[in-house]
């Protein structure tokens, strides 16, 4: 039997042991450079670096990351996803290659974790018209004596890039044998497809992914001038694995939260496995979503959230319980598996209280909804977009639920018209009832990074304009297009001040000032006045940029060279967000 905080702490000193430097966990709400709506891997926050910016604690890295997965929120209920989970990952930013990558992959598996060689087999890039075979990671796997290996292509063994162009490659991925029935053959097929999905009988515990190339806008994949090796581990199915389980939800990360259901419910697990897996899932993810100061809103981070809590009531009511404040017993729990997480251990009063506001509010409404449903679902065999819309604009259905309620009584329902309507009433994009919003920097484009670096003129200007030193940046969405900087503050601004605030920037623009880049210790970086919020961690090497005397902020870029370079700046809208937090858009002219 082996701990999750065993595993975690058998892998860090793994790789520090291999000459590798612990970075400190991310938020879960990307601050720049990711493409999705959370951080969901734990490259995410490496982005610059991998781009070829140097990370202050030198080339070799290692982590535990905290991820969400929206794009898993359907899959939930079967033994193996979930929406929240920890991922251990380790990079090489331009110094080790794929030899070193794979066999500390192999010595981890086999040496530190006792795993079967015999029980291991592996995927590696098949290659395509536009890239080779990954002949390398073959060889090198083969001369670790691992022979099952299954050549699979792009759409399996092919990470990135990111946005339309940037760094990409190949990937190695590492399944092994969970099927207790049966040996495993002898005789291994390559051509065996089971390996692309895990199959019945293969389970994926580690990818490799090997930066190569560079995408460039041309679609042509040209080599990398900085080769990147990076790689991860989930600490929930890898856990599952060292102790004897198929079922992810039957260790310790889990088990505590599905007996507090079965208790609560007087049911048993095993007659209602993928109802519990579903309100065990999100109830977790809502309680490390909240821990951001997110709440449950129509809109982006707050839609999933909200889609989560109310999946998780649904749910919950299928086991009989209809009762209120049912959610915060089993929130509980997660606290009591987390207890090394003390970002959510701040907020759980926090926590609390949004989730009982947010079932309250869907209580009121979900009998009439209900009620609703079936009457308009009775004798037909599609619901109409303007109904789907209904149950969502003045019940608080979320769409995917409405999707699920239509599936049990086999009914389509029209969703075009609904995303027309939504479109119509709240300006709700497709992309965002999906769960995906491009948080950060949409990519690193020459016109992305001149909008980046007003960003942080922007948030100087505001406190300087509103006389307020305690405003600090909530989020950011960069497009080519326009930015987007949301802030904590109590009302709306005025046009005197928005003008105000427009005109500093663009005095700054002119003064054609230069933009530099310093690292240092994270004490000297709060001695020198450097805008950051302290409630997020960073390690004790930071990164730091500075445009001239005016600005000065944590950040890892990337930035423009100075501030001649930018363009007229122009404020195109401010607007409320939620309870004490305001948006600006802006372009450049």
């Amino acid at each position: 039997m082996i701990t999750r905080k065993q595993l975690i702490e058998k892998y860090i000193k793994f790789f520090e042991s291999k000459g590798h430097k612990r970075i400190e966990n991310s938020s879960l709400v990307p601050k720049e450079d990711p493409s999705v709506l959370f951080t969901t891997a734990g490259m995410h926050p490496l982005v610059p670096y991998l781009l070829g910016q140097k990370h202050p604690l030198g080339k070799n890295l290692v982590s535990l990351q905290k991820c969400i997965r929206t794009g898993d929120i359907d899959e939930v209920g079967d033994e193996t996803h979930h929406t929240f989970f920890e991922m251990l990952g380790n990079w090489s930013l331009g110094n080790y290659w794929k030899k070193e990558a794979i066999e500390f992959s192999f010595q981890f598996l086999t040496k530190e974790l006792k795993i079967p060689k015999e029980k291991l087999a592996v995927t590696i890039f098949a290659g395509d018209k536009t890239t080779k075979r990954d002949t390398e990671s073959e060889k090198i796997w083969k001369s670790l004596g691992i022979n099952k290996i299954t050549p699979l292509g792009k759409e399996d063994n092919w990470w990135g890039p990111a946005g339309t162009t940037g760094p990409c490659g190949p990937d190695t991925e590492m399944f092994y044998w969970k099927d207790k029935s049966n040996k495993v053959p002898e005789e291994f097929n390559p051509n065996d497809s089971t390996l692309a999905t895990g199959g019945n009988k293969w389970v994926e515990i580690w990818n490799d992914v090997f930066m190569e190339y560079i995408k460039d806008e041309n679609g042509k994949y040209l080599p990398a001038k900085q080769k990147n090796v990076d790689t991860g581990m989930g600490v929930e199915r890898t856990l599952a694995i060292l102790n004897g389980t198929t079922d992810n939800y039957q260790t310790e990360v889990w088990k505590p939260i599905i007996q507090k259901i079965e208790e609560l419910s007087k049911r048993k697990y095993n007659d209602h496995k993928k109802t519990m897996r579903i309100i065990a899932d999100h109830i977790k993810a809502s309680v490390f979503i909240l821990a951001e100061e997110i709440i449950p809103s129509n809109k982006e981070q707050g839609y999933v959230l909200r889609r989560l809590i109310r999946r998780a009531i649904i749910n919950l009511r299928k086991l009989g319980l209809t009762d209120q404040n049912l959610i915060n017993p089993i929130a509980e729990k997660v606290f009591e598996t987390y207890s090394d997480y003390k970002d959510i251990h701040k907020k759980r009063e926090f926590i609390y209280n949004e989730i009982n506001r947010e079932e309250e509010k869907f209580e009121k409404t979900l009998e009439k909804g209900l009620s609703l449903f079936d009457n308009i679902t009775k004798k037909k065999k599609r619901i109409s977009g303007e109904n789907v819309f209904l149950l969502y604009q003045s019940y608080g259905f979320p769409l995917e639920m409405t999707k699920e309620l239509a599936e049990e009584k086999n009914i389509n329902i029209d969703e075009k018209s609904f995303f027309k309507k939504l479109e119509e009433h709240q300006k709700l994009s497709q992309t965002a009832s999906a769960g995906k919003f491009k948080s950060g920097l949409a990519d690193n484009s020459e016109q992305t990074t001149k909008l980046h670096t007003a960003t942080h003129l922007l948030l100087t200007a505001l406190r300087q304009v509103l006389k307020n030193k305690n405003i600090f940046q909530k989020g950011s969405n960069i497009t080519p297009e326009r930015l987007r900087l949301d802030f904590n503050f109590e009302r709306k601004l005025t046009e005197s001040e928005l003008k105000q605030i427009e005109n500093l920037v663009n005095e700054q623009i002119k003064k054609s000032l230069e933009i530099k880049r310093e690292e240092m210790n994270l004490e000297q970086a709060k001695k020198s006045g450097a805008i950051g919020s302290f409630e997020e961690k960073y390690g004790k090497i930071v990164s730091i940029y500075s445009i001239g005397n005016f600005s000065k902020e944590f950040c890892s870029g990337p930035h423009a060279k100075n501030t001649k370079d930018i363009g007229k700046f122009k404020i195109i809208k401010e607007e409320s967000v939620s309870a004490g937090v305001r948006r600006i858009k802006a372009v450049l002219e």
